[in-house]
């Protein structure tokens, strides 16, 4: 088996193991429907980031932090969604994927789980939780909030990781980006990081906070001297 049957396959048994948590009642042949869906979407051809290699990569994180999580399974089935509609050229990917969620586990959760699940996978379009004016009822409660701030961190800590690994990212995001001139992608793609250099905090949780902050901070203003110096070249 090589290793995108591998990730494959283990990201399907980890599905089935999070919705059955859930609803005990749906069938390996239900979940194994959803997650080839699931598959076959992050395996389109426009991405070169958001992959099942991001899942995957969400997943390691989980694994790290699933004790902190009140309702682990509810984050899971998120993470799985948060990025399951994905155009480039369109600016509206979480709210369709977000709708996509509902759409399909609405036959699995109840409706309080599904407002969840929405509402987390819009989050991620902002990285700010108060931004959401349907979450406001839960997000006031504490443990819900600490869920949610646990999955923006996790969405985000590829900005913390190792130099060659957010390297990597950042060529598998311009990737995704190609139909936009290069001028005009270093300007907006700076625009974008200098918005995430404004923040007081890039991470939301004590966690990520203390073990990834710095190392993004500096990740991202060496890619937005790599931005100046392509520009400059152009």
């Amino acid at each position: 088996m090589n290793e995108l049957s591998q990730m494959h396959t283990e990201l399907g048994n980890r599905f089935y193991v999070h919705l059955s948590a859930i609803n005990s009642d749906v069938t390996p042949k239900e979940t194994q429907a959803l997650w080839q869906d699931i598959a076959v979407r992050y395996n389109e051809e426009q991405r070169a980031y958001h992959t099942l290699h991001h899942i995957q990569q969400l997943f390691g994180q989980f694994e790290q932090i699933k004790s902190h999580l009140n309702e682990p399974d509810i984050i899971a089935l998120a993470m799985y969604y948060h990025d399951v509609i994905y155009e480039p050229t369109r600016s509206d990917n979480e709210l369709k994927s977000a709708e996509f969620a509902v759409e399909v586990l609405g036959h699995y959760l109840d409706a309080g789980q599904c407002q969840h699940i929405y509402a987390l996978i819009m989050m991620t379009a902002s990285h700010e939780i108060d931004k959401i004016d349907e979450w406001s009822d839960i997000a006031k409660e504490k443990n819900s909030y600490s869920d949610a701030a646990y999955l923006l961190d996790m969405d985000l800590s590829i900005l913390g990781a190792s130099w060659s690994a957010y390297e990597k990212y950042a060529k598998a995001v311009r990737q995704e980006y190609l139909h936009v001139p290069i001028a005009d992608y270093c300007a907006g793609r700076m625009a974008v990081l200098k918005g995430l250099l404004a923040h007081p905090k890039l991470y939301l949780t004590d966690y990520y906070y203390e073990q990834l902050e710095a190392q993004a901070r500096d990740n991202i203003k060496r890619e937005i001297n790599l931005l100046v110096h392509a520009q400059f070249n152009e």
